[in-house]
């Protein structure tokens, strides 16, 4: 499954300004790394955004969110953000970039 090129373009764009960051084609789309750990990412056109087990409950309130559910289970941490969460957003940071950076060298990470 190719993945939106534009979107990764913005995530680059947004996510280089305050950490190194790596890619990685994961997933059958692209995974943007920091320090060896997935931060975010890209599969078809929905955005992936670690957003951890804490704040896991409350991103999936969102209206745009669902679980990340690749191997048909979800992955607890991880979600997917629907295109018109993204492209529809007045800010022109990438979904949840907080939350995804913040996470970044947190011990919350699992």
């Amino acid at each position: 499954m190719p993945f939106d090129e534009d979107l990764a373009r913005r995530v680059r764009e947004v996510v280089a300004e305050d950490c190194p960051v790596t890619e990685r084609r994961m997933f059958g789309g692209l995974a943007f790394m920091v320090n060896g750990r997935m931060c975010c990412g890209i599969v078809g056109e929905d955005l992936v955004v670690r957003v951890g087990a804490a704040m896991y409950k409350q991103a999936l309130s969102q209206t745009h969110a669902r679980a990340m559910d690749f191997t048909g289970r979800p992955m607890k941490g991880f979600v997917y953000v629907g295109e018109p969460g993204y492209r529809d957003s007045k800010s022109k940071e990438v979904g949840s970039k907080g939350a995804a950076l913040c996470l970044i060298t947190s011990s919350e990470m699992n």
